[in-house]
């Protein structure tokens, strides 16, 4: 595989050429809407394992090299025509052997809304481990309020997915609730209710663990929180279940701020299974513009949860989403949420060359509305999701958790299952 950044000049039948791949088959991977109309900048995922390179002015093997991410030796070996290293010439066509070796192999999660298209569902469940089904909400009184997450359940384990119960702290049509989370974690007697409820969803709907999404729980409930967890995943150990929980993006053990302060690293890393990590939402809908999961910031998060986790039970959150900001930003506005291939095609729709922030390694693009009113988009593509999945390998993490897979990628899953093997638990 290869990621490809288009030029100017460039068109499918142009790139088709230079690959070896057919128009067809890079339109479809790349859910390209209109063929005539790629943007400067718009990056590709071709199914590739050689490009065409014509000689230009000034170059030589070991600059094509390092332009490909290749060796001399490699092009050597792919053109046995060359026996004279130093000689090329200008307007010589080379073949440049691309590399293909996987980093490895490792776990995939993607949480699923109830509501997520069959279509979507079916393409997405080879490239995962596990799915999480958002989301059964605690009740003060310890029930839960159920969703419709039989389909899914069935589906995922057809293709050897293994399903997660998600329990949250969401108050019945609203938010995360600190209250809820209180009552729950300080009454042991709800606790118990609450653990047999769930105990029975896992039985009875054929769940393979429970993950527990409990947010912007009170800094004076960590302990209480650390004890429910030693105790529900003690019992769930037993009947042979595993547990992950989903944690906020913290730097350090003593980060200030109800998002982060009940969130113990170090405990969950010790009790657990999993620790999701959801190192996304810098960008956010009522914050000021900027890449939802800035590498740098991305990398800093990691950094301190390897020191206090086993790096072998963290997964790292990657979002599948991007935002939409009216430019100035102006506190109180939101940005309008926006699917990665949404943003490709309003970049095409309104004639916007994307660019690359090499420092946050994501993409963006401005233009103006019909009112004249500026914006700038910030998203994913094929370039910014290797960049940060390089990061499993690098921290030797146990993988990845999406957030969420109700819409489709496909640059995505192709990158993915380029870089790494998905592991199958069932």
């Amino acid at each position: 595989m290869v990621i490809y950044t288009i030029r100017p000049g460039d068109s499918v039948y142009s790139i088709s050429r230079q690959f070896g791949v057919s128009p067809q088959q890079i339109i479809a991977l790349n859910q390209l809407q209109d063929v005539q109309r790629l943007m400067i900048g718009q990056s590709l995922v071709l199914p590739a394992e050689s490009s065409s390179h014509v000689v230009t002015l000034g170059q030589s093997l070991y600059s094509i090299a390092q332009s490909y991410g290749t060796t001399v030796e490699k092009i050597l070996a792919a053109n046995p025509d060359i026996t004279d290293p130093n000689r090329i010439y200008l307007g010589q066509i080379i073949i440049i052997p691309l590399p293909s070796q996987k980093l490895g192999n490792m776990d995939v999660n993607g949480y699923a809304l109830p509501d997520i298209e069959n279509s979507v569902l079916q393409a997405t469940l080879p490239n995962l481990t596990y799915i999480s089904i958002f989301s059964y909400q605690v009740k003060p009184d310890g029930s839960l309020i159920s969703i419709p997450d039989e389909t899914i359940i069935a589906r995922a384990l057809e293709a050897r997915v293994a399903p997660m119960m998600v329990i949250t702290n969401i108050k019945e049509g609203g938010k995360f609730d600190s209250g809820i989370a209180h009552t729950i974690l300080n009454d042991e007697k709800v606790q118990n209710v609450m653990i047999e409820n769930i105990i029975k969803v896992l039985n009875e709907k054929n769940y393979f663990g429970l993950d527990i999404d409990f947010e912007y729980v009170l800094p004076e409930d960590r302990e209480a929180y650390n004890q429910f967890l030693r105790k529900i995943t003690k019992r769930l150990h037993e009947l042979g279940y595993i547990v992950t929980t989903a944690v906020a993006p913290k730097l350090s053990a003593t980060q200030q701020g109800v998002l982060y302060e009940a969130h113990d690293y170090a405990a969950h890393g010790e009790i657990v299974d999993h620790v999701i990590i959801m190192t996304y939402e810098w960008g956010y809908t009522y914050g000021p513009a900027m890449a939802v999961a800035p590498i740098d910031q991305v990398e800093r998060v990691l950094q301190y949860a390897v020191s206090v986790i086993p790096s072998e039970k963290i997964l790292m959150g990657m979002p599948n989403y991007g935002y939409d900001w009216t430019l100035p930003f102006v506190q109180g506005t939101a940005a309008r949420i926006l699917t990665n291939l949404e943003a490709v095609n309003l970049a095409s729709r309104v004639g916007a060359q994307i660019q690359y922030d090499t420092t946050v390694q994501a993409p963006f693009f401005t233009y103006y509305d019909d009112n004249g009113k500026q914006h700038i988009v910030w998203f994913d593509d094929a370039r910014s999701i290797a960049a940060r999945l390089s990061l499993v390998d690098k921290y030797n993490l146990a993988g990845v958790s999406y957030w969420n897979i109700n819409s489709y990628f496909p640059q995505n899953w192709q990158v993915l299952q380029a870089m790494y093997n998905v592991n199958k638990v069932i």
